[in-house]
């Protein structure tokens, strides 16, 4: 038994790769922070850029409160253990009748990490369902070796490169993930993964929040940074990233611009936009 998760939930995310629905926020919590989003996006011309929405937790001060929630970090303690940082956030947004999706695909193939100890909790800020392209998982495959991918670049894809799992992904096995606003799931960084487009009328926005624990090192050369969101950092394996006094706090944005330099380098060594 851990903090929040059963000895039975526990299992099925040790055997299946990922947990879902947990609960977090109240619906009015949801619809809050919705509306703050909301309001962002409004201020940035009707959509979040690209560059503000690669760890945005650097820059937006209730979105750095967000990542430290306890009701979302207690049963990734759970699986993590109690030393945790949180290495990257970013939302995953469709917009009505949106073609946007994402191909299968495993997090971990281009992440340099030094071990597969990745957990991502991913809240919902409305419905998630299979009409509006909810997350879909292939239960177990965190389990298989770093499969090959292949990169696409493809516009219609959220992922950085539009990369793909470049062998057969058994899509009857694959499990449907049905968050209502305010719910997360867990998923492991090595399962099999992705979404379709949004069919329905509504928008589908989901947060998603990389955490893992302090003894993993990036393996690039790069200097990587990351949040220390519980527990100590005896390794100093990352750059530990400082809290935004202020939504957009020039030091904010000038350390944020740094960082995401470096993690350019990481995302995109070996292509053409290296």
């Amino acid at each position: 038994m851990g903090k929040t998760l059963t000895k039975h939930q526990l299992g099925e995310y040790q055997q299946q790769g990922f947990l879902f629905p947990l609960p977090v926020f109240s619906d009015e919590e949801t619809a809050a922070l919705r509306g703050k989003l909301e309001e962002v996006e409004t201020k940035q011309g009707g959509q979040l850029p690209a560059r503000i929405n690669r760890k945005p937790h650097l820059l937006l001060t209730w979105l750095n409160e967000l990542i430290r929630d306890s009701r979302i970090l207690d049963p990734v303690e759970d699986i993590l253990g109690h030393n945790i940082l949180c290495w990257g956030s970013g939302f995953f947004i469709k917009n009505a009748h949106d073609s946007a999706r994402v191909t299968w695909h495993q997090d971990s193939t281009y992440w340099g990490l030094s071990k597969p100890d990745v957990v991502t909790a991913w809240v919902a800020f409305t419905p998630s369902t299979a009409e509006n392209g909810c997350m879909r998982v292939v239960p177990g495959t965190h389990m298989l070796q770093q499969l090959p991918h292949r990169d696409t670049f493809a516009r219609d894809n959220l992922l950085s490169r539009g990369q793909e799992i470049a062998v057969t992904v058994e899509e009857s096995r694959a499990v449907d993930i049905v968050l209502e606003p305010g719910q997360m799931s867990l998923h492991h960084v090595m399962l099999v993964h992705g979404s379709e487009s949004n069919h329905s009328a509504i928008r589908r926005i989901g947060f998603a929040i990389r955490y893992l624990p302090t003894y993993v090192k990036q393996l690039t050369g790069v200097l990587d940074s990351a949040t220390l969101v519980r527990g100590t950092d005896n390794y100093g394996h990352f750059v530990l990233e400082p809290s935004p006094r202020s939504d957009f706090h020039p030091d904010a944005l000038t350390f944020h611009a740094e960082m995401l330099a470096a993690n350019d380098r990481i995302l995109h060594g070996g292509t053409a936009t290296d």
